[in-house]
Parts: structure tokens; C-alpha cells; sequence
């Protein structure tokens, strides 16, 4: 074998190694590009799915079904773990909603969905963090989740107070979030 075709050999051995990293790139760009918030929901518009979740068991927090989500008010449905960073992250900001007089007045809600989580570790959540929630249902199974569509947690949903679901929030609430798309949609749901 020649010297010449000696050094050709390493080029090809390296090409296949060149393509995986220039794909992986790729992927890795298009993972995190977009807005996660454009992503569509098929149940924008529509009732709320028929379920009913019991109580975090060991809890003081009632569950809940989709027949309190049909009684007139505007309700959130926080979709949260204890597991979840991001739900951590997003919890002042909920314990600040809870409190907010111009939430309170026109009778908005905040309902909690425990997803796939353990009961001692939700509780634990709630006890460390505070409880921003009237009622917390337990979907330890991940079916409910399922049903509302959920891609993962943190989700918000705005629920109108006939059971029609308004608007999805996919990730964690941030001020700006808040300020500049979750209220403008309460506001709406509440008119």
C-alpha cells in the first residue's frame, strides 16, 4: 500500500463520525429553538375531559372532578410534581396568584393536578412550599394527564366557568409569563 493511500483511510474512517456530530448538532439546535407555547392543543375550545381525582391521600385538600370546573367560575388547573424542578421554580408565582385580590374578587380558582407523584412526596411539596390550591386531585396513574393532553409539567390550564378550556400554558409561569399572556387570557375567560 502506498503512503498516499495510507492517509486517505483516516479521513474516511473519520467521515461517519463527521456526519453523527453535524446530525446531533442539529437535533440539539432544533430541541430548543421555538416556543414551546406555540405547540397545539386539540382541546382549546372544548369541555374539559370527564375524570375524577380523589385527594392526595394523607392530604387536608380535597380532589377534584370536571363537575367543579363547570360551576361558573374561572378556574387554573396547575398541573405540577414534586419531582419537577421547574414546578419549584414556578410556585412563588402561584402562592402570589392565590393572594391577588384582583383574582380573588371575581372568584377565580386554582386547582392543583398532582402528576404521578407519591403522596408523601406531594404532601412534602405543598408543606415546604406553601398551598396555593383550593383542591389538589392525585393522578398517580398519569391517565387524567393524559386526557388533558398534557406533554409534561409544568402545564397551566385557564378553564372558563362552563368547563370549556381557554387556553393552555405549556412550562413554568414566569413574571413575564404571567403579565403577558396567563392573565390577558384569565381577563378573557372571565368576560
Amino acid at each position: 500500500m502506498s503512503a498516499r493511500a495510507q492517509r486517505h483511510i483516516p479521513w474516511l474512517a473519520i467521515l461517519p463520525l463527521v456526519f453523527f456530530c453535524a446530525l446531533a448538532g442539529l437535533f440539539l439546535v432544533r430541541l430548543y429553538s421555538g416556543d414551546p407555547q406555540k405547540l397545539p392543543s386539540a382541546l382549546i375550545g372544548k369541555p374539559v375531559p370527564q375524570f375524577a381525582l380523589p385527594a392526595v391521600d394523607g392530604s387536608t385538600s380535597l380532589g377534584f372532578s370536571n363537575a367543579e370546573l363547570t360551576i361558573g367560575h374561572v378556574t387554573l388547573v396547575n398541573i405540577f410534581a414534586s419531582w419537577c424542578v421547574p414546578c419549584r421554580d414556578e410556585h412563588p408565582i402561584l402562592m402570589q396568584m392565590a393572594k391577588d385580590e384582583k383574582l380573588r374578587a371575581p372568584g377565580v380558582k386554582i386547582f392543583g393536578l398532582n402528576y404521578k407523584d407519591e403522596p408523601a412526596n406531594a404532601r412534602g411539596f405543598i408543606s415546604q412550599y406553601g398551598n396555593p390550591y383550593e383542591r389538589i386531585g392525585a393522578d398517580r396513574s398519569g391517565r387524567t394527564g393524559i386526557e388533558w393532553g398534557v406533554y409534561g409539567v409544568p402545564e397551566t390550564f385557564v378553564v372558563r366557568g362552563d368547563g370549556t378550556i381557554a387556553y393552555k400554558h405549556i412550562g413554568p409561569l414566569t413574571p413575564e409569563s404571567l403579565r403577558d399572556k396567563l392573565m390577558p387570557e384569565i381577563e378573557k375567560a372571565l368576560k
